[in-house]
């Protein structure tokens, strides 16, 4: 499941992804392994800004991490959390350009607190 929100020259301003959990990641290896994914996908400058474990969600727990990095259009600041729910486990990732991070990252950040698996 994604939503992007564009701007008119429709280059993505913020977006919000959720997919099921697809590799090796862990709530224990998460801190380490998104930036490192999000590198190995064709990111640069890829910058660890922040990161947590054991965040209680809704129905489970979760770990996250924040990062900056730079694509071939533009730099994005996003929060990425791995959800561990009792059945299943879930990346949702939410992220948006420097510019709109202060307007958005807080209604990001609310949409991945509230998020159930």
């Amino acid at each position: 499941m994604s939503v992007a929100l564009t701007d008119r020259s429709d280059t993505i301003v913020s977006y919000l992804n959720a997919t099921p959990r697809q590799g090796v990641e862990t709530l224990a290896n998460w801190s380490s392994f998104r930036p490192h994914h999000v590198a190995a996908e064709g990111a640069r400058d890829v910058r660890v800004l922040a990161r947590a474990e054991h965040l209680p969600f809704r129905s489970g727990q979760g770990s996250c991490v924040i990062d900056s990095y730079s694509t071939s259009k533009t730099r994005y600041i996003e929060i990425a959390c791995l959800v561990q729910g009792a059945r299943a486990a879930t990346v949702i990732v939410g992220a948006a350009q420097p510019g709109a991070w202060s307007s958005q990252g807080p209604l990001l950040e609310r949409a991945i607190a509230s998020f159930t698996p």
